[in-house]
């Protein structure tokens, strides 16, 4: 009896120390909004990687998941995913619905529409924030609009790294 106590203890130690490693570096997410379409769609069920900048940065092309300004109804901050596409001191202008970063015209193939609506002259990415969109950009709010603005790296909460849903989508983003 004394062994199965035991072996029944070892294994509660063994399911609570995963439990809070998996906890610490990954959060399960579920997509919303339509603003990431066709890269992400609605209800898609990600894998965030919490720990993805806490030594480096984040990259042009990474998806991120962020605290906003924005609210709920009931109040609570709304959490965004979007995609990395101006990194501090980036030169950022949209215009004629293109999108151009430091004076260089930027292709996107993953955009929903293939345009990039807006009117932006030569904004500077401030230091230590980031210039996101979405893929769908005829209704992504982002950083184009000023209740979203440019997203400091502290506000970032994770990079989404993996789909495991829908079924026949899994895989790596």
């Amino acid at each position: 009896m004394e062994d199965i106590r035991k072996n029944l203890l070892i294994d509660i130690v063994i399911a609570l120390i995963l439990a809070a490693i998996v906890l610490f570096f990954i959060r399960p997410t579920v997509v919303k909004q339509t603003s990431m379409q066709d890269t992400l769609q609605p209800n898609d069920y990600l894998i965030m990687y919490k720990r993805a900048y806490v030594n480096k940065t984040p990259q042009r092309g990474d998806i991120v998941i962020f605290q906003s300004s924005l609210t709920t109804e009931s109040g609570k901050r709304k959490l965004l995913i979007k995609r990395v596409i101006g990194l501090p001191g980036d030169i950022i202008t949209i215009k004629d619905d293109q999108l151009y970063i430091n004076g260089e015209k930027y292709e996107e193939d993953y955009l929903r529409d293939g345009v990039t609506s807006g009117d932006i002259e030569n904004l500077e990415v401030p230091k230590e924030k980031y210039f996101v969109m979405g893929d769908n950009r005829l209704v992504s709010v982002d950083s184009r609009y000023d209740e979203v603005g440019c997203v400091s790296l502290g506000n970032i909460k994770g990079k989404a790294v993996f789909r495991l849903y829908p079924f026949n989508k899994i895989g790596k983003l």
